[in-house]
């Protein structure tokens, strides 16, 4: 029996990082259910090609809001650009993210991975707390992942823990901070109508390995006919935006429908406060989300 879809009519998604891979998959999927979609990407003709895309699969109109979710400059203008036009926000779903094959650095002075997986959550979704508010039953979902269980979180090295540069554990301590944000947010958000939840993908045979090119990108290339469709890897973020059964719940990671146990360091208090505290101070902000305002 196949069981109906829900009706997102009359609800905003947003969607960052949504010209390829799961995220583009997602916003089919959300569109397709009646949402009205906006698109955060970077590469402007990749988002093109992909609006159309939508739209040729029946999913309707997308609107593109061009933006780096590593600079936060460009983040802000994302932002400004949103409110100009919608005054709430139903859905935002936190996708965009990169594994970088090298040590480099954002506009801002940041190493490149920390920059786009941790802070493009923190500060758009800081950004976006007011039309958030405003929606009935607003949901944030992150996408991270189960290389969070292989993350370590150490405050004196947070960018860059190591003497050597690592691409995956790099990657794998981004996704712990998804995890540990994601948690928090919603701890500082009861009380309130907006729900956060961050959830494992599943393995994916995507553009996302691709984008930086080198050693990775040809692993991720041979491994391909073993990964998940973006398609299948996207299931769980839109059961988290838009199924019933998710109403209400906060604060929790999920696989396949079903939560999951996170890692140690995300369950601890004192970590998630210092890793919130700083994250405002790299973003220069002098007050974050809370359920106060």
């Amino acid at each position: 029996m196949t069981l109906e879809a829900p009706n997102l009519s009359g609800k905003t998604a947003l969607i960052t990082g949504a010209n390829q891979g799961i995220g583009k998959a997602a916003a089919i999927a959300l569109g397709k259910m009646g949402a009205k979609l906006v698109l955060v990407c970077r590469n402007i003709d990749k988002a093109k090609a992909a609006i159309q895309e939508i739209r040729a699969s029946g999913a309707g109109e997308a609107e593109l809001i061009q933006a780096d979710v590593s600079s936060l400059a460009d983040l802000q203008r994302a932002a400004d650009t949103f409110r100009r036009y919608h005054d709430r926000l139903d859905v935002l779903l936190n996708n965009a993210g990169m594994l970088v094959t090298e040590n480099r650095t954002s506009v801002d002075g940041f190493e490149m991975t920390f920059a786009t997986n941790h802070l493009g959550y923190f500060y758009l979704t800081h950004l976006l707390q007011e039309p958030l508010r405003r929606a009935p039953a607003a949901r944030v979902v992150n996408v991270a992942s189960d290389a969070h269980y292989f993350g370590w979180v150490n405050f004196d090295r947070l960018q860059h823990r190591r003497g050597f540069y690592s691409a995956w554990l790099t990657y794998c301590d981004s996704k712990l901070l998804n995890v540990i944000f994601t948690l928090e947010l919603a701890r500082r958000l009861e009380g309130t109508a907006v729900t956060a939840n961050c959830l494992h993908p599943g393995v994916i045979g995507s553009g996302f390995a691709k984008t930086d090119g080198g050693f990775t990108a040809r692993v991720a290339q041979l491994a391909r006919p073993l990964l998940l469709t973006p398609e299948e890897g996207a299931k769980t973020s839109v059961f988290l935006s838009a199924s019933p059964e998710v109403e209400g719940k906060t604060g929790r990671y999920w696989y396949k429908h079903r939560e999951r146990p996170v890692g140690f360091q995300a369950r601890n208090p004192e970590t998630a406060a210092r890793l919130w505290a700083l994250s405002e101070e790299l973003c220069g902000l002098r007050g974050g989300v809370s359920a106060q305002g």
